[in-house]
């Protein structure tokens, strides 16, 4: 069995002497209801050949409408998501206002069963949150993602 991969970043900021990341609830009726476990990393699949990193900015900006922000980009590896997904993620310092956010669609059969095909947008919406009040929210096997930036962040200060 082939192993679905995808790739994303992980916009962060500091705020007030705060850090914060930018997360995405995701869009559709599985989601709808839920907040923890439903909020996600800007990411998608993509499929072998293409390089993890350029997936990677494709799908922030096909998520969120907004193009991938420019800046260094910080690897902070790869983690299996709960439902088998190895997730590959670079973090970039960057800003961006919610508000601006016109994220892309998809189509699915809703209700199942029904025939009718219905459009939802991927993502709901996007928040600026504290690692520690976006770790409950994000998909499991993404929180790793927060710690290794926090790690990352930290030694670049006692630099």
């Amino acid at each position: 069995m082939t192993v679905k991969r995808s790739a994303g970043l992980l916009l962060f900021r500091t705020r007030e002497g705060r850090l914060e990341v930018l997360i995405a609830h995701m869009g559709g009726p599985y989601w709808a209801s839920r907040d923890a476990g439903a909020w996600s990393i800007p990411k998608g699949e993509y499929e072998p050949g293409e390089a993890a990193e350029a997936a990677a900015r494709r799908e922030f900006a096909e998520e969120l409408g907004l193009p991938a922000p420019d800046g260094e980009r910080v690897p902070l590896g790869e983690a299996r998501q709960a439902n088998g997904k190895l997730v590959t993620v670079w973090a970039v310092e960057g800003d961006l206002d919610p508000a601006r956010v016109v994220p892309g669609t998809f189509s699915m059969e809703w209700p199942r069963g029904s025939g009718v095909s219905v459009e939802f947008p991927e993502v709901d919406r996007v928040a600026w949150r504290t690692p520690r009040e976006a770790a409950p929210l994000l998909v499991r096997g993404q929180e790793t993602f927060l710690a290794r930036l926090e790690e990352y962040l930290s030694g670049r200060a006692s630099r």
